[in-house]
């Protein structure tokens, strides 16, 4: 059972709604942030490749690499995996990201099939990939397959909103994050969209945004 999917700006409206109900500083969040964004992205072999490239760069760098990428038509499973490595790092791979970028053309992930699986086999499937770890493989299972009760505690802006929203004395870690969270299923995808809007809400206070 994949569980409920967040399809429509209504899915996260309902989700907020039940946040807010939970715990009023949720209900407080969301009075400082408006309505939250449906954070959907297509899925596929594409969309991990740009998670991989976007991996550690400034996200100036990593759309420069993608233009490249895409303007030397090496954005499909079948161009990643027959091109060669001066071909990758002529649009600005690293040699690590090349090899990451390889290993997902040749790992044979049924990117249809995942649609149907339980998250925790959709993470499975994704961290069994070199370069993909925990927190990619959340969030894809999260924006590209709209996963309701996927969160990603290893987000270090997650982390520090869930710190400030709930008056923490240090910032929780990934773990600890994790347990917090339990408490907001079925609706962690729509917790995590919050606590990131939360976020943007207090850097832009601080004037780092």
């Amino acid at each position: 059972m994949t569980g409920r999917i967040i399809e429509t700006d209504d899915c996260v409206k309902e989700g907020a709604a039940y946040l807010a109900k939970l715990d009023p500083r949720f209900r407080a969040a969301l009075e400082l942030t408006g309505p939250l964004p449906l954070r959907r992205k297509p899925d596929g072999f594409a969309a991990l490749l740009d998670a991989i490239v976007s991996q550690q760069v400034s996200l100036a760098s990593a759309r420069s690499i993608l233009g490249r990428l895409k303007d030397a038509k090496l954005t499909s499973l079948r161009a990643v995996k027959h091109a060669s490595q001066d071909d990758l790092r002529a649009c600005g791979m690293s040699r690590p990201k090349i090899r990451y970028a390889k290993a997902l053309a040749n790992a044979n992930i049924n990117y249809t099939a995942l649609h149907s699986e339980p998250d925790e086999n959709v993470v499975k499937t994704l961290v069994a990939v070199p370069g993909i770890g925990p927190w990619t493989a959340e969030v894809y299972a999260m924006i590209s397959l709209g996963r309701a009760d996927i969160f990603a505690p290893g987000d270090l802006a997650l982390q520090e909103a869930a710190r400030a929203l709930f008056e923490l004395n240090e910032r929780p870690n990934e773990k600890g994050l994790r347990a917090m969270s339990l408490a907001w299923s079925p609706w962690r995808g729509v917790a995590a969209r919050l606590l990131w809007a939360y976020y943007r809400v207090i850097k832009e206070r601080e004037g780092i945004l």
